[in-house]
């Protein structure tokens, strides 16, 4: 191979004479843009095409403009603030930029929220290239007036009345079809609907860009594929896109066309004459390139160490090690995919998780929601290592699925324990001393994620049929695809002088949701407690978190059993199998104190991590040998030995 390297030193050699030589580059080249060039927040460095600062680069409809206060960007002739950007995607959250006062509209007084006053008009962006996403339209489609209605003056105010009979006419857009309302968010009652809608436009909400729609941007799609660059040619009206047609644009041909073809012609003799060592090494590089042209793995050796990534495997490789993912093979099923039990070459036994097809072909930076949990729970494993959190073996990204590899924990999960059919699972068979260990090894693991990872790591979905369940007994949490680091960026924190946390839409399973998360779009550890408090609740009953054969004010478990705690009536909803159980006579009362605490509705008001494994540790350690009594089903309150059961009346 000497040739070789000789081929590759000397290739390194001419870059820069040739850089030199061709000095001249266009504007529009994002590693070339002028150092003149002003960023404003959130962006921290020069946006890809097709979002640009500078004039006649990148696509027309995103230009951004800097002010005092940050980006900004026009569509169809409004401004709105740009308050989030993702780095390497086409999604945007926007607000409205401070608009207009209107004298005769604040005069009227039909509201004190001055955005929702000088609005005075739904928000339309048809006919632009941008979508809002599925789950602003969402947050406006559960949002109720709490009876009875409190309407202003309808004939002065028509346009408050109708945004709070139906709050969904904030965005024009939303109203179109009922297919892009998720289930993940639940009805929500408010007195104050034009308050909530007021908060909402200055949080923001999430635009998308559909590419696949933009003509604009097929014509790139040709202009990359030559090598090129995209730009917008402001000065011919009638050709709008121009193809810049390398990196350099020579702006002077002439003085330098002879040293330009000097250079060519030693250039192309040299290669002639390392032809076959670059061949050579050609080939035995093709495989290291075939895998980076994959966007899932550019993406992920961007934001991780390739030696921290977990391996690869092909499809072919999974195909087979489920029998072509055999039904009879189907483990579980949900909301992001189904997951089966495979057999690898070395005869391990894993669980194969097969995510749905949702834009599969795109890279992590896409807009789909699959392709973003997928790489998300990718580069979440990769750098945690825990006894009670699930292993990531390996994945494979391939345009006929995404593929994850765990361990498989061949015992079900809790849910599967608390709730599941007689016939797989025993039901009682849970003894009360199983269920303080699975909830102390939960609540480890959740420790370790917002106290031992740097920046804390917020799991977002702690749920029943997340923990998996060893046949010892012993527990894993697995199913990181909504988890979020808690990085926040100056602009998004310097509004706010709340506790530590993101601004990010609410996400998660109905029943385990942070209501105070959900009201405010603000993410931290705390909501990660009520999700678990939910999970000893049902420890604790059996029952479900959400239930819809209860009565709807008992719907989702914490509604059911917090005021009965609060009442001293625990004894109605104990799971009956404890009653019966010696041993749950020593902690039931302890645990239902940390479950209340734990799905306080204030966030500042619950326990952290640390103070809830703590607890759990004592509470293990009395249920072994202490004494306590559990009054039987007649009896109006529980006891709880030294101290714990302070709340019971």
């Amino acid at each position: 191979m000497p040739q070789t390297s000789s081929a590759v030193a000397f290739l390194l050699f001419l870059l820069p004479i040739l850089n030199t030589v061709l000095s001249s580059s266009s504007s529009c080249s994002p590693p070339l843009l002028p150092q003149t060039a002003t960023l404003c927040p959130p962006f921290t460095s020069p946006p890809p095409f097709p979002f640009s600062f500078s004039p006649g680069c990148g696509h027309p409809y995103f230009q951004i403009h800097c002010s005092p206060s940050g980006a900004t960007i026009p569509i169809k002739n409004l401004s709105f603030s740009i308050r989030q950007y993702e780095p390497n995607s086409t999604s945007l959250t926007l607000a409205p930029a401070t608009p207009y006062p209107l004298p005769h509209l604040l005069r009227r007084n039909c509201t004190s929220n001055p955005t929702i006053s000088t609005l005075n008009r739904s928000i339309s962006l048809s006919g632009s290239p941008f979508r809002v996403s599925d789950s602003s339209c969402s947050r406006l489609s559960v949002l109720r007036p709490c009876p009875p209605t409190n309407l202003p003056n309808c004939s002065r105010c028509s346009w408050e009345c109708k945004l709070i009979k139906n709050p969904i006419h904030l965005i024009q857009e939303c109203g179109g079809s009922s297919t892009r309302h998720r289930e993940d968010f639940q009805p929500e009652c408010q007195g104050d609907v034009l308050g909530v809608l007021d908060n909402i436009l200055k949080m923001g909400f999430e635009v998308e860009w559909d590419e696949d729609q933009d003509t604009y941007f097929s014509n790139c799609k040709v202009c990359r594929a030559n090598n090129g660059f995209c730009g917008f040619n402001s000065s011919d009206p009638t050709k709008p896109f121009i193809c810049f047609p390398s990196q350099s644009i020579v702006r002077q041909q002439s003085p330098n066309k002879i040293a330009i073809l000097s250079i060519t012609s030693l250039f192309v003799c040299f290669l002639i004459a390392f032809s076959v060592g670059f061949v050579i090494f050609q080939s035995k590089r093709r495989a290291l390139l075939d895998a980076e042209e994959d966007p899932t793995i550019i993406f992920l050796r961007r934001h991780r160490s390739i030696s921290l990534l977990p391996p690869v495997f092909t499809y072919e490789e999974l195909d087979s090690a489920t029998n072509h993912f055999d039904p009879k093979r189907k483990i579980g099923d949900g909301g992001f995919g189904s997951v089966y039990l495979g057999q690898l070459l070395d005869s391990q036994l894993v669980a194969v998780k097969h995510l749905h097809k949702h834009n599969s072909a795109a890279g992590c930076g896409g807009k789909g929601f699959s392709k973003k949990s997928f790489c998300n729970e990718i580069l979440i494993l990769s750098s945690i290592n825990h006894p009670n959190l699930v292993k990531l073996h390996g994945y494979c990204s391939d345009p006929r699925g995404l593929l994850l590899v765990y361990d498989y924990v061949p015992n079900g999960t809790l849910a599967d324990h608390l709730h599941g059919k007689q016939s797989l699972y025993r039901k009682g068979a849970l003894t009360w001393n199983t269920r303080v260990d699975i909830a102390f090894q939960t609540a480890m693991a959740i420790e370790y994620l917002h106290f031992s990872v740097m920046p804390p790591l917020v799991h977002r979905d702690i749920t029943s049929s997340n923990i998996f369940v060893e046949k010892d007994m012993r527990v894993k949490v697995g199913d990181f695809g909504l988890s979020r680091l808690l990085v926040c960026s100056e602009t998004t924190m310097a509004s706010s002088n709340s506790s530590e946390g993101v601004w990010t839409g609410p996400q998660g399973t109905p029943g385990y949701l942070d209501p105070d998360y959900y009201r405010s779009f603000r993410l931290n550890e705390k909501s990660d407690i009520y999700s678990f408090g939910v999970v000893l609740l049902e420890l604790i009953t059996g029952m479900r978190a959400v239930d819809q054969k209860r009565e709807k004010r008992e719907m989702t478990l914490a509604d059911m059993v917090v005021p009965r705690i609060q009442m001293g009536l625990l004894h109605q909803v104990v799971d009956p199998v404890l009653v019966v159980d010696g041993d749950a006579m020593e902690g039931v009362g302890a645990i239902a104190e940390l479950a209340f605490r734990c799905v306080a509705d204030d966030k500042d008001d619950r326990p952290d991590a640390r103070e809830v494994a703590a607890e759990l540790r004592r509470i293990k350690c009395r249920s072994r040998g202490g004494s306590g009594v559990l009054r039987g089903p007649n009896s109006s309150n529980v006891v709880v030995p030294d101290g714990v059961g302070g709340l019971m009346v």
